[in-house]
């Protein structure tokens, strides 16, 4: 799960990690009284879940509170576009107003998790500001990185090693390591998987501060922590994984369209490869999962065909876990409560595969069944590209 800058910020400041004063507006009105608060200069910043918002426009510096009020109407309601975003964009329905500072260096710092080495791993680049890929490939001698185990936790000489790797100050040194130390603290409390601060800067007066926070969460991890899960913003997420998500679907929307509907993500993977090979485009990963049941079944089909992009749909199960005649009733008690109006190929194979197979012969719906993957992919590529 992500967060908006704004609450990574409030996170952090509970840890003991410094940030700007800032305060988060949702109306121009507010936003502008808040710029009259911190002062001027201030820094006016788009919140939405994506990066690259500085390019997009969705980043500006004002001077004067002139200037902080038409950036405030030029980025609150905007349609962000960035790489991040897809070229649909997100529409911005809040903003970060932030006091301005003397900044004398951008760094760059994250805490994320190594999964071959199993610790986290702390990356830190005395390039801060720009893309971490950009430095990766162009810079690489100047990214660091210090493995941290969970067991024995953060050692003085880790921070050290980074500090002196940074070229830090003793001044600067010592502000490194007490924000380090919250930083760490806050990874490990709230069952995070990526913490991000892009830049890291230090100002004129040897400050150590978060100018930007980007946090990410283990999904799995959220019912031990509902107060991170509060944070959530559906607003930001795509309708369809939202609506799957009611029903424990694991949904991830892609711009094919072929709808895949699959048991097991294994075989969702493989499924979407094989589709690719065969020259189509697969529209979504969706695995209903083990324990599937007629009404799981319908919804994924609902959601599948909420989709306008999808011309045709495969299912693809295989029954170790569960009965293929379980879901070939729910596929046919969702095609008799839906206006299905596109193609339909089923494969199912394994356990009761042959009860499967008479419900959905004896249903008199128009399905298309195969038991070869690779026919049945064929199958459903020739009819999405209308044949």
């Amino acid at each position: 799960m992500k967060i908006h800058e704004y609450q990574a910020k409030e996170l952090f400041a509970r840890h003991g990690v410094p940030v700007p004063r800032g305060e988060m507006a949702e109306t121009a009105e507010t936003a502008l009284a808040a710029a009259d608060r911190l002062g001027y200069p201030c820094v006016v910043k788009a919140q939405v879940h994506a990066g690259g918002r500085g390019k997009a426009g969705g980043v500006k510096l004002a001077r004067d509170r002139a200037e902080a009020q038409a950036h405030i109407a030029a980025i609150l309601g905007m349609n962000l576009v960035s790489p991040q975003t897809g070229p649909e964009g997100r529409r911005v329905r809040k903003v970060l107003v932030e006091q301005g500072l003397d900044i004398a260096r951008e760094l760059y710092l994250a805490i994320l998790l190594d999964r071959e080495r199993e610790t986290p791993v702390i990356v830190a680049s005395s390039r801060g500001g720009m893309e971490i890929e950009a430095v990766s490939r162009e810079h690489p001698e100047a990214i660091f990185k210090v493995h941290v185990h969970p067991a024995s936790g953060l050692f003085p000489s880790h921070v050290r090693n980074l500090a002196f790797q940074l070229e830090l100050s003793k001044a600067q040194q010592q502000n490194f390591a007490r924000l380090l130390a919250g930083l760490y603290d806050l990874f490990l409390g709230c069952d995070a998987s990526l913490l991000e601060i892009n830049p890291l800067i230090v100002t004129a007066q040897d400050e150590v501060l978060a100018l930007d926070a980007k946090v990410n969460f283990d999904d799995n991890a959220l019912g031990r922590h509902p107060e991170i899960a509060a944070l959530r913003d559906i607003y930001e997420e795509e309708p369809l994984e939202v609506e799957a998500s009611k029903y424990d679907l694991n949904y991830i929307r892609l711009d094919g369209d072929i709808g895949c509907m699959v048991n097991g993500a294994g075989l969702a993977m493989a499924t979407m490869d094989i589709i690719q090979f065969y020259g189509g485009a697969p529209a979504n990963f969706l695995d209903v999962g083990g324990a599937t049941s007629a009404e799981r079944v319908k919804e994924a089909f609902k959601i599948l065909l909420a989709d306008a992009n999808v011309r045709a749909v495969f299912v693809n199960i295989f029954g170790g876990i569960v009965r293929t005649d379980l879901v070939a009733n729910g596929i046919v008690y969702a095609a008799r409560g839906l206006d299905i109006q596109v193609p339909i190929v089923i494969r199912l194979v394994g356990t009761n595969q042959e009860e499967g197979m008479r419900i959905l012969r004896e249903s008199g719906l128009n399905f298309m069944t195969e038991n070869v993957l690779a026919d049945a992919v064929r199958r459903v590529v020739a009819l999405a590209k209308g044949a």
